[in-house]
C-alpha cells in the first residue's frame, strides 16, 4: 500500500478561465517508491476563520457572518470554499500539479462575504483529500486522513476578483425584485443598473427620518 503526503506551496490567480479561479500549487509524494500510474484526486477546501486575527474594521464587517466578537468562539465555524477534482499524472517519488478552484463573488455566499470583509493578511485553508490511486495491476484509495494546509492571501482573492469584475461586486436578487428594478429604471429613463440603484439610494437618504410624510398626512389630511 502506498504512503502518500500532500503539501501546498502557493496560490495564484488564473487570468484566463471562464470564471474567477484560484490555482493551488500542490506537491504530491509517495514515500515507498511505488510506481504510480495516475491518481484521480478529490479535494475539499475549507476556510478556517478561527485561526487568524482580525482588525476592528474587519470585526465590524464580519458581524453579519459571525455576530459580535464575543460570540465568535461558537460561531466561527469552517467555511466551505470548494470541492474539486484533479488528475495527477504518473510519477515515482513525487510530483507537483496545479489544482484550479473556481470561486464566487456572490456576496450572499459565505466565502464571498468573508473575503470582502478582509483588509489583508493570509487566510488559513484546510485541504482534505480522497480519491483513487492507479498502480501497475492494482487500484487503491487515497486514505481519508490525508490533508494539508494552505495560506491564501486576501490580496490574491482580491486580485482574482478584480481580474474578472474590476471594481465591482455581485448581489443575488429575487426575480420579483429585478422586475421592480427594471420598471423603476424604465420609468425614469435611466441607462444603467448602477444609476438605478444610485437613484433609489438618493431617494432613501432624502426621505425624512421617522416617516415624516406619513405624519404630515395624519395631521393635515393629505399632502400640500
Amino acid at each position: 500500500m502506498g504512503d502518500f503526503a500532500f503539501a501546498c506551496s502557493g496560490v495564484r490567480p488564473e487570468p484566463y478561465a471562464a470564471a474567477p479561479t484560484l490555482v493551488f500549487r500542490l506537491r504530491v509524494e509517495e514515500r515507498t517508491g511505488l510506481d504510480v500510474r495516475a491518481v484521480a484526486l478529490r479535494c475539499q477546501l475549507r476556510i478556517q476563520p478561527h485561526l487568524r486575527a482580525y482588525s476592528p474594521l474587519e470585526q465590524e464587517r464580519l458581524a453579519d457572518l459571525f455576530g459580535t466578537p464575543g460570540r465568535w468562539a461558537a460561531t466561527q465555524q469552517p467555511l466551505q470554499l470548494a470541492t474539486v477534482t484533479a488528475m495527477v499524472p504518473g510519477f515515482r517519488g513525487g510530483t507537483e500539479i496545479d489544482v484550479p478552484v473556481p470561486c464566487s463573488y456572490d456576496l450572499e455566499v459565505a466565502c464571498g462575504q468573508y473575503f470582502h470583509a478582509l483588509e489583508g493578511g493570509g487566510v488559513p485553508v484546510l485541504m482534505l483529500f480522497s480519491g483513487t490511486v492507479f498502480t501497475e495491476g492494482k487500484v487503491e484509495m487515497v486514505p481519508w486522513d490525508q490533508e494539508c494546509t494552505a495560506d491564501l492571501p486576501a490580496a490574491v482573492w482580491r486580485e482574482v476578483m478584480d481580474l474578472y469584475f474590476p471594481g465591482s461586486g455581485w448581489l443575488r436578487l429575487r426575480r420579483e425584485t429585478l422586475d421592480a428594478l427594471r420598471d423603476f429604471k424604465h420609468e425614469r429613463q435611466l441607462t444603467t443598473w448602477e444609476e438605478t440603484v444610485g437613484e433609489l439610494l438618493d431617494r432613501a437618504r432624502r426621505r425624512p427620518v421617522g416617516g415624516g410624510v406619513a405624519r404630515e398626512q395624519h395631521r393635515g389630511g393629505g399632502m400640500r
